[in-house]
C-alpha cells in the first residue's frame, strides 16, 4: 500500500509538521504575552557631558530584533527620540540627532535599552519605551547635573577673626553650601547668595568668620538629588593668614615707619 504523497516529507509527516509550527506559534505567543517590559524604577542620574543607559528590557526575554522599538519623550516636537524597525517613518527630535542607539547585538535577548551620548542638562526627563507590537510601555526618569569644585579665598582679616569666602560656579540642581572645621563640625556662615545664569547653571558663595586659632577650615557644595558633592579644604599658616595676605597687611606700617624715618632724619639734616 502506499501512502499518501502528504503522509511523509524529511521524516515528518505533514500533519506532524503543522502541529509542531501551530505549538512553535502558540507558544512564542504565549511567552510575548507573558514577557513585561521592564524600565529602572529608580531615577537615572548623569552629569552634563557624560554618556549615560537607560535601561529597559523584557522579562522573560524574548527578541525585540525585528519588533518596533520607539523611545519617547513627551512634551518635544517632535516627541521620537530613537525609533527601531519603525514600518512609518517617525522623524526624530533634531536635538537628538546622532546622540542615541540601541545595542542592536542584544535586541535578540529582549534588551531595548537606549544610550545618549553627551548628555545635556536639557535632556532630564521622563521618557517612554514603547513595543507597538506587544502593546507594552514602561517609562524611566533621567536626572541630569553639573558639579564644580569650589574656591576658597580670604576677604578680611584682623588678629583674631578672618572672614573666608566660598565660591563655586556651574552648578545644577541648585546645590547647597556647609562650611565645616577641621573636625568635621558645622559653622555658622551667613546665607547663601545664588545666581542662575542664562545656561541655567547656578554660581554659589558664602561667606563664614572665623577665628585664626583654628587652622582648618572646609566648605563643602553638595547636590542630594544627584547625589554629588565636591569640597575644598583651607589651612591658615602657623594660625595666621596666607603669605600673600601677610604681605599685604604688614606692608603698609613698615612703608609708614620707613616714611617716618626719612622725615626725620630730613628735619635733622637741615637743622
Amino acid at each position: 500500500m502506499m501512502c499518501p504523497k502528504t503522509e511523509l516529507h524529511n521524516g515528518l509527516s505533514f500533519g506532524t509538521r503543522s502541529v509542531l509550527l501551530c505549538l512553535i506559534l502558540t507558544f512564542t505567543v504565549c511567552v510575548a504575552e507573558q514577557s513585561e517590559l521592564i524600565c529602572s524604577h529608580q531615577p537615572i542620574v548623569a552629569l552634563a557631558g557624560d554618556d549615560v543607559i537607560l535601561p529597559c528590557y523584557l522579562d522573560p526575554p524574548i527578541s525585540a530584533s525585528s519588533k518596533t522599538v520607539v523611545w519617547t519623550r513627551p512634551g518635544l516636537d517632535p516627541k521620537y527620540i530613537h525609533v527601531h524597525y519603525s514600518p512609518v517613518y517617525l522623524r526624530q527630535n533634531p536635538s537628538y540627532n546622532n546622540r542615541t542607539r540601541l545595542f542592536d547585538d542584544e535586541l535578540q535577548n529582549g534588551n531595548v535599552s537606549m544610550k545618549i551620548f553627551k548628555v545635556k542638562i536639557s535632556d532630564a526627563g521622563k521618557y517612554f519605551c514603547t513595543l507597538r507590537s506587544m502593546l507594552k510601555e514602561a517609562s524611566i526618569q533621567l536626572t541630569v547635573g553639573a558639579v564644580s569644585t569650589p574656591i576658597i579665598e580670604v576677604v578680611a582679616y584682623s588678629t583674631t577673626n578672618s572672614v573666608l569666602q566660598c565660591e563655586s560656579k556651574g552648578w545644577y540642581p541648585e546645590p547647597e553650601v556647609v562650611w565645616l572645621d577641621g573636625e568635621g563640625n558645622l559653622l555658622s556662615a551667613g546665607p547663601t547668595e545664588t545666581v542662575r545664569g542664562p545656561d541655567d547653571l547656578y554660581t554659589v558663595s558664602s561667606r563664614v568668620t572665623v577665628e585664626n586659632i583654628h587652622h582648618n577650615f572646609t566648605c563643602r557644595v553638595q547636590q542630594k538629588d544627584i547625589n554629588q558633592t565636591r569640597e575644598t579644604h583651607f589651612n591658615f599658616i602657623d594660625g595666621s593668614v596666607p603669605a600673600g595676605t601677610i604681605v599685604v597687611t604688614v606692608s603698609v606700617p613698615v612703608f609708614v615707619v620707613i616714611l617716618a624715618i626719612f622725615i626725620c632724619w630730613k628735619c635733622c639734616s637741615k637743622s
